[in-house]
């Protein structure tokens, strides 16, 4: 970690605050610095300890600081979707012993393997590419679900977790929508800002920005991770920028790698169209995403390591893994429990345990326990929703594993809920999702 970045929190190896230890340093940015964390005694008993130096700088420093920690703290306290990272705890260093710490805020976080630009960096086109940008699409279409913008969407802010699954990160750049637009501080990632926020719209509150500003960050990243090389030429983040302002001004023509397979190459040239009108919304990009993934939507990546309830399978399959290396296939001790086997577009349905919700059953490992979802809505919690139903409780017509939250799996919720003793209301929330967890 640096220390020569003018925001970053050095915080020695051992210090306490409240019940955590930190440990090893993980990342630094402009506005803090991340550390490993444990805590004897507690779930979880690691984390990440994000430290934002909300304490002692100069008024207008810390006006600003404690402004984009509020961002973060107010999204990741009010929104748990499976796709963005979770936040367990925040704190406040009271120290006045030490006074480059004291008053800092700490935010105690999932802890991950990896970011996506520290893989890139090892591996610049990794052969996961397609199934990490599903997964990281899948985020965008919760936040902004959600009704918030990312505002800083780049490699460096995708986590990758030890079991191989992506989370989105540092939401201090986030807004939330009101009406059409949100605002957000006026700040960006050259490489990955939308060409209006060039010359953005900028008031008391901060710049004007739209959903569609992230589409676009997520067309650059997507071509970053599929081709090794920036959407825009020049062998600067400037030049890069003069490049981005004269194709919105109709002057210079996008030219896209011509390593792009031709359904990825239409699906980042929607997601940098000119203007913030002719992009590619949300939910029409998360489907072409997914599709052109490959299989169902939301591959799940393969696992860095097996966890300590499964056991090797006696024929033990090689898979790909997201950093390199390979895993073996394992089976389960209670499998012979689960229902018959899937169609190829389901996941068998198999136990895991959740830190908070204890034991229960999945059938694509997002961990689903208390983000809803309800008719009209996609994505590979719905899929998994789906195979649920299906394959562990019997009830067939719930149409296809398709992700898409149509009209036959509402009717078949609404069964579903009427069996168990719930409110028929076709709603799937943490009880239902509670009960479609447990053994039939």
């Amino acid at each position: 970690m640096t220390e020569r970045q003018s925001y970053a929190v050095a915080v020695p190896k051992g210090y306490r605050v409240g019940a955590w230890e930190v440990r090893e340093p993980i990342a630094a940015g402009a506005f803090g610095s991340v550390y490993g964390g444990r805590q004897r005694d507690g779930q979880p008993s690691v984390a990440a300890l994000k430290f934002l130096p909300t304490g002692t700088r100069t008024p207008r420093q810390l006006s600003h600081l404690r402004d984009l920690a509020e961002r973060e703290v107010e999204l990741l306290a009010r929104l748990r979707a499976p796709r963005l990272i979770r936040m367990y705890d925040t704190l406040t260093v009271d120290d006045p012993d030490h006074p480059e710490l004291d008053g800092a805020t700490v935010l105690v976080l999932e802890k991950a393997e990896a970011s996506l630009d520290r893989l890139l960096a090892a591996e610049p086109r990794p052969q996961s590419g397609p199934a990490l940008l599903a997964q990281i699409c899948e985020g965008l279409h919760q936040l902004h679900h959600a009704g918030w913008v990312h505002g800083d969407l780049k490699p460096a802010n995708v986590l990758l977790m030890k079991d191989g699954s992506v989370r989105l990160a540092d939401f201090n750049m986030a807004a939330e929508l009101e009406g059409t637009h949100a605002y957000a501080p006026a700040f960006s990632t050259p490489d990955y800002t939308a060409p209006e926020l060039l010359w953005p719209e900028i008031d008391e509150r901060g710049t004007r920005i739209r959903p569609s500003a992230d589409i676009w960050a997520f067309g650059v990243l997507a071509h970053t991770v599929l081709t090794g090389t920036f959407p825009m030429p020049g062998g600067t983040t400037e030049a890069r920028t003069d490049a981005t302002a004269r194709y919105a001004r109709g002057t210079e023509e996008l030219r896209l790698s011509a390593e792009l397979p031709d359904a990825w190459r239409e699906i980042i040239r929607d997601c940098l169209a000119p203007t913030h009108a002719e992009r590619v919304t949300t939910q029409a990009l998360l489907r072409r995403v997914e599709e052109t993934a490959g299989a169902s939507p939301s591959p799940r990546l393969p696992r860095l390591r097996p966890r300590r309830w499964r056991r090797p399978a006696l024929a033990a399959a090689l898979a790909a893994v997201l950093l390199g290396t390979a895993t073996a296939a394992y089976t389960l001790r209670d499998q012979e429990t689960t229902a018959a086997s899937a169609p190829p577009s389901c996941e068998r349905p198999t136990p895991y345990e959740d830190a908070r919700y204890g034991r229960g059953y999945t059938a694509g490992w997002n961990g689903t326990w208390d983000f809803t979802v309800q008719q009209g809505e996609g994505g590979s919690q719905v899929r998994e929703l789906q195979c649920l139903l299906r394959h562990l409780h019997g009830i067939s017509e719930v149409g296809e594993a398709d992700g898409i939250f149509g009209p036959k799996t509402h009717e078949a919720v609404l069964t579903f809920q009427q069996r168990t003793g719930l409110t028929p209301d076709g709603v799937v929330d943490t009880r239902t999702w509670r009960a479609l967890r447990s053994a039939p």
